[in-house]
């Protein structure tokens, strides 16, 4: 869930600019922060809490378990390899040794090259996941604020205190569910 963190912290600071903006707007005039409505969402949980998000990220998580018993796998062989041109250094022809050291070197680079492929996969892959229930949540966050009549609806992270009477994180995610099953 590192991609959700990383998708989610440009949004957290765009969100702590808008909220003091609207806060020092709400406040400069009494009059109109009577009718102010403000909803707080904590968008991390609220997408992760989905059945969308939880069975799509089993899934990945399973390709993710799977892929890393390969990796192990080709990792073992390799230190194998290592060991063998270790333990048989000594007695081996230097053109031998030579020949199993290139071996050794060739089959470690591609394996740091394939392990590094596949981290930049997963990683495309947690983001492709999360942005695009991140799209549709902020979809339903727009559609509560219009049937709720909220003025704002602002990232919980990116205030101090909010009542928790004004926590729409559940309600988002419920909605959520019921649209997008």
């Amino acid at each position: 869930m590192s991609g959700i963190r990383t998708v989610l912290s440009g949004t957290r600071v765009l969100a702590s600019m808008v909220a003091i903006v609207a806060l020092i707007l709400a406040l400069g005039n009494p009059v109109q922060a009577a009718g102010v409505r403000v909803g707080f969402i904590d968008i991390q949980e609220a997408v992760a809490g989905t059945k969308e998000f939880k069975r799509v990220f089993t899934q990945f998580r399973s390709h993710f378990q799977k892929e890393k018993k390969l990796i192990t796998q080709r990792e073992n062989k390799i230190k194998a390899m290592l060991e063998d041109i270790n333990k048989q250094g000594t007695i081996l022809k230097d053109a031998e040794k030579r020949r199993k050291e290139e071996r050794f070197l060739k089959e470690k680079k591609s394996f740091e090259r394939y392990v590094q492929d596949k981290n930049e996969e997963f990683q495309r892959k947690e983001k492709e996941i999360t942005d695009s229930i991140l799209r549709k949540m902020l979809e339903i966050l727009k559609k509560i604020g219009k049937e709720r009549k909220y003025t704002m609806i602002l990232e919980k992270k990116a205030v101090f205190y909010s009542d928790t009477a004004a926590d729409l994180t559940k309600i988002a995610t419920k909605t959520y569910d019921r649209i997008h099953k």
